[in-house]
């Protein structure tokens, strides 16, 4: 098994001592900087981007800053293990995200590239009815890229369990792997999800599987 693979699925137990620990996970960041995380035929370079659910459960839609539509998605229904496939605004597939478990929200869940079929990153969830963060990882060797956190457990809990509690509007902060600033997403009151996605600095991160991680993960909780 990869060294990073291992690190991933030890970061919570006590496989490795502290400077073991250190180690792999510095190495894998490097390793990490020097790959590319280029999504083939998609250009997500804007710096904000509007998320709209559908008035039909499931499908999604992303605008720029313009208004013009760069992506459109629905969940696969009747699968055991989801499956979101997106498309550009001529309809061609750029990305899909599959979930590597039998419906799990707290799982593990495969962004890769339609076009060239490469695993890019892997979105993990660790779900509590007060927390929810989501941690952006190099699908090879398991290295954080970027955080994604649920601002206020208050809401966080309403969300979860209140009737109606869909229609509070959330908050998540985006980070880089040392915590820094990158974004964030703002909900709107709506009857309908609908979200802003700003970046503020994303030198510290790959841009475009990050704002598309930030894109589905609102489709793959609603479900």
């Amino acid at each position: 098994m990869k060294p990073c693979r291992l690190l991933a699925q030890s970061a919570v137990s006590d496989r490795f001592d502290t400077k073991t620990f250190q180690t792999v996970s510095h190495n894998c960041r490097r390793m990490s900087r020097h790959r590319s995380y280029d999504i083939q035929g998609l250009d997500l370079t804007d710096d904000s981007y509007t998320v709209e659910q559908s008035l039909i459960r499931n499908k999604y839609r992303a605008l720029d800053s313009t208004g013009t539509v760069v992506l459109r998605g629905k969940q696969q229904l009747f699968k055991l293990k989801e499956r979101f496939p997106f498309v550009d605004a001529d309809d061609r597939e750029v990305f899909e995200v599959n979930a590597t478990g039998i419906v799990d929200i707290a799982g593990d869940y495969v962004l890769s590239d339609s076009l060239t079929g490469e695993e890019i990153v892997v979105l993990d969830n660790d779900f509590s009815l007060f927390q929810d963060t989501w941690r952006i990882r190099d699908a090879d060797t398991g290295a954080v890229l970027a955080r994604i956190d649920s601002g206020g457990a208050g809401i966080t809990f309403a969300r979860n369990l209140f009737p109606f509690g869909e229609l509070i509007p959330h908050k998540y902060e985006i980070t880089d792997a040392d915590g820094a600033h990158v974004g964030r997403i703002d909900g709107q009151f709506s009857i309908r999800d609908r979200y802003e996605i700003t970046i503020d600095d994303a030198s510290s991160v790959p841009k475009e599987p990050v704002v598309a991680a930030a894109m589905v993960i609102d489709a793959i909780q609603g479900n």
